[in-house]
């Protein structure tokens, strides 16, 4: 398959450094505050990367790590006067049960970086050995002049990254681009013995100590959010890279799109968001997971509450479309067509082959429920639901673990009619609750190759399908076309079968 790689700047072939294992780190939480549907739209896109290189037979190890010793977290702590344990643990717990329900896969391993503090000094003292960094007065920094690729993987040189740097008073640096590894506890803060002074890890060495404990440098994908790549991805480069024979510390980095709220980025700095957990408390989590899938993972999103409604409307047809082919009995009939699903499935695979293309792999299966009934006439029912619900599984929304309740069954209606001496089956549904000013909206769209004068809203729509079908009968297409839009327009959707047509009421 092919990956975008931050890194070099282009679409490439992704070759497992070891063969048929994946080796994957994803930058996870801090957990100082309610995690909110940015981070959801990041964690979900490497949920189904990492399902569908398992799909494609691969074994993937994946490793998410917590920040959970940060500054936001220990001033939150004492603005409310408990532990810095007790509020990592309670926004984390939130952010768990938050991901369970949007059916995340737990990941391998979950390294918090208070666990890891042994890896960390050992490697801030290499570092410090080697000439890339040196304690001042309140904390070991990251000498960045030192390291000739820093900003490569931003494409940012030096003097723009001088532009609006400078040194805060209190701190020791040297130069305004260097960086934390180790700082010194101030009274009342949580400490960890170290050989310059006890204090706690920087933000960006916890990542770079912990791949490399868990996963070992160099490895294939590293990933985050778009925003993570300066200077925290910048850093973590920085870190790992000189301490390294054969660099690069990731052969991929990979990177997903931002969310924004009324064109701005979503942020808890910027305050335009709400807890996860309250959203997925108002709405379906697959629903969300759906409309985040119908987007490409590295565009930005601008998110509006009210696209998950059509999101819910959308997959609720898929598993629509699932339940009738599931539950059609299995045929006896051997002439259907050989292979009748596979192109779907190749075309399915295909999307996702190319930099993970999930919206073009959702459109093959919205192709393949508009024509569930065709599969069904043609006796391949067993073998496009099986092949949907494996699909959907990918993208984590299997049909088995369906959050959304299960709509009854359509009750159809059948006719038969006669079109250019033909006989022609028209069905749909029983008792559809179609608006009243359906008709009002097709008349200018149909008139005048058809009359709907004095027709009921349901008369138009037969009117028009049977009107469709005779230009179809002599072969006029373009006549045909511009009235199945003219029905798509007022929201009816229409499927041709060998026996006619069926129609119903889009949502």
């Amino acid at each position: 398959m092919r990956l975008y790689n931050t890194r070099t700047r282009s679409v490439e072939e992704l070759e497992p450094l070891d063969r048929q294992q994946v080796r994957m780190y994803v930058c996870g939480l801090t957990p100082s505050a309610d995690a909110h549907l940015g981070h959801a739209r990041s964690f979900l896109f490497f949920d189904v990367l990492r399902r569908f290189l398992i799909f494609r037979g691969m074994r993937v190890t994946f490793v998410q790590n917590v920040t959970d010793i940060d500054d936001r977290s220990i001033a939150t702590a004492q603005a409310e006067g408990v532990s810095w344990r007790e509020v990592v643990n309670r926004y984390f717990g939130s952010f768990k049960a938050s991901m369970r329900r949007m059916h995340v896969l737990e990941p391998d391993v979950e390294p918090r970086a208070t666990g890891y503090i042994t890896p960390i000094v050992a490697m801030i003292e290499e570092l410090i050995r080697r000439g890339f960094a040196y304690v001042a007065p309140d904390a070991v920094y990251y000498r960045v002049k030192a390291f000739p690729r820093y900003g490569a993987l931003a494409h940012r040189n030096l003097e723009e990254l001088m532009i609006g740097a400078r040194i805060e008073p209190g701190e020791g640096k040297q130069d305004p681009l260097d960086f934390a590894l180790w700082k010194f506890a101030k009274p009342g803060e949580p400490e960890w013995p170290a050989p310059w002074g006890a204090g706690r890890p920087g933000w960006h060495i916890e990542c770079s100590a912990m791949s490399d404990a868990l996963l070992g440098v160099p490895f294939d994908v590293h990933g985050g959010g778009l925003d993570l790549i300066f200077p925290h991805h910048e850093n973590e480069i920085a870190q790992s890279e000189p301490l390294m024979e054969h660099p690069p510390m990731a052969n991929f980095w990979v990177h997903g799109g931002l969310l924004e709220f009324d064109g701005r980025k979503m942020s808890k700095s910027l305050g335009n968001f709400e807890p996860l957990s309250a959203l997925l408390d108002r709405h379906d989590a697959q629903a969300i997971r759906w409309l985040f899938l119908m987007t490409g993972y590295r565009k930005p999103m601008n998110f509006r509450e009210d696209a998950i409604a059509g999101a819910t409307v959308a997959l609720g047809r898929m598993y629509d479309a699932y339940d009738a082919l599931r539950e059609t009995p299995p045929s006896d009939d051997d002439s259907r067509p050989a292979g009748s699903v596979k192109a779907y499935r190749e075309r399915f695979v295909a999307a996702l082959e190319d930099d993970m293309n999930t919206a073009g792999a959702v459109s093959v299966l919205f192709d393949l429920a508009g024509s569930a009934r065709d599969l069904i006439a043609a006796g391949a029912a067993s073998e496009a639901a099986a092949f949907l619900h494996e699909a959907m599984s990918v993208l984590g929304v299997s049909p088995n673990e369906r959050t959304l309740p299960r709509r009854p069954p359509t009750v159809l209606s059948a006719r038969s009619l006669d079109v250019a001496g033909k006989p022609f089956a028209l069905s749909g549904p029983q008792d559809p609750e179609l608006p009243g000013e359906l008709v009002a909206q097709l008349r200018p769209l149909v008139e005048p190759a058809v009359s709907l004068n004095g027709c009921a809203p349901r008369e138009a729509v037969e009117r028009t399908i049977l009107a469709r079908a005779a230009a179809k009968a002599r072969r006029d297409f373009a006549s045909a076309d511009d009235l199945r839009r003219a029905l798509a327009a007022v929201g009816i959707t229409l499927v041709d079968t060998k026996e006619g047509a069926t129609w119903s009421l889009s949502h």
